[in-house]
């Protein structure tokens, strides 16, 4: 695509980053994405909620402060009620107040299907953001949420997911990613991506390629949000997503022969306002790992490292 070229622009589209990075001045720089997508969720508030924390999650993954929002939307408002449409933006205005972002307007158009995310604006230094082109060899990588949400809303669209799974499921994708910021404030961090619709394999192998390193790791450490989440895997109860992801990175993953056709679809699940993937360097994983606790990340699982290049960018395996 056309581009206009600007020694600012620190992140662009090129690798395929969480968001773009453009810098003001020496201490200050813009980070900018936009996101959205259709209900996964019947209750519309809930679905605001997780559709504005799945935006803002673009900014945390930079190591920026969300800054200001525009609301995008699409409705059907020929068959959706207004006061179905006030309580999706009520859910996302509720998650802007939570970030400290303001919300400045946006804009609404009628579509056949109901789309509702944000395009936000935040704040990060020039020198300290986060990105996916920042790994080292023999860093360690950690992840903030545990996997499994495609696959719960797989299961509550066909009617066999718990309440309980569901509740759990749905307060995790409605949490945002706050940490990232805190661990770039801190310099404790370069490389980060969040866990969205590519899955982990997917976001990883992106990681992988944009750094030039490969990376190990231990499938059975892999968190779930339930046991229930391995049950609906071994019922096929997974999103046509998390196949297509799985299949897209095959030919990049080099999988040892005791990770189950289960481990595989987890690592490859698409995820809706997934958590972090870090890569830390071995020397601030304490540090690191006292401010995931601080920030009150729902999670903090070491799930294996960085090495070296190889020929597949991926190396699965289970202890």
């Amino acid at each position: 695509m056309p581009q206009y070229e600007n020694d600012r622009l620190l992140v662009g589209s090129a690798t395929a980053d969480d968001a773009g990075i453009f810098k003001i001045n020496d201490e200050l720089a813009l980070v900018q994405t936009t996101d959205f997508f259709t209900p996964i969720v019947d209750d519309p508030r809930l679905y605001g909620r997780i559709a504005a924390a799945n935006s803002l999650s673009d900014v945390y993954a930079m190591g920026g402060s969300p800054l200001t929002a525009l609301a995008i939307a699409g409705m059907p408002s020929d068959i959706i009620d207004n006061d179905t449409i006030r309580q999706i933006f009520h859910g996302g205005a509720e998650m802007c107040v939570e970030a400290e972002c303001s919300l400045l307007g946006g804009h609404t158009i009628k579509n056949p299907e109901p789309i509702y995310g944000l395009a936000v604006t935040g704040i990060v230094h020039p020198e300290r953001y986060l990105a996916n082109t920042n790994a080292k060899t023999g860093e360690i990588l950690i992840i903030t949420k545990p996997l499994g949400s495609g696959i719960v809303s797989t299961a509550i669209k066909r009617g066999v997911c718990s309440d309980e799974l569901a509740k759990r499921a749905s307060e995790l994708m409605a949490t945002l990613n706050k940490p990232g910021t805190a661990l770039a404030e801190r310099g404790l961090i370069r490389c980060c991506t969040d866990i969205t619709g590519f899955g982990l394999a997917g976001h990883l192998l992106e990681l992988c390629d944009g750094s030039g390193v490969s990376a190990e790791i231990d499938a059975s450490l892999l968190p779930v949000m339930s046991p229930e989440v391995m049950q609906h895997v071994n019922a096929d109860c997974v999103p046509g997503g998390s196949h297509k992801n799985l299949d897209y990175a095959m030919p990049h993953l080099d999988i040892s022969d005791n990770v189950s056709d289960a481990l595989q679809l987890i690592a490859a699940d698409a995820q809706t306002s997934g958590g972090l993937l870090l890569s830390v360097p071995s020397d601030n994983l304490n540090a690191v790992m006292d401010t995931l606790e601080e920030s009150g990340a729902p999670c903090a699982v070491v799930i294996g490292k960085t090495i070296p290049r190889q020929d597949k960018a991926i190396r699965l395996s289970a202890s």
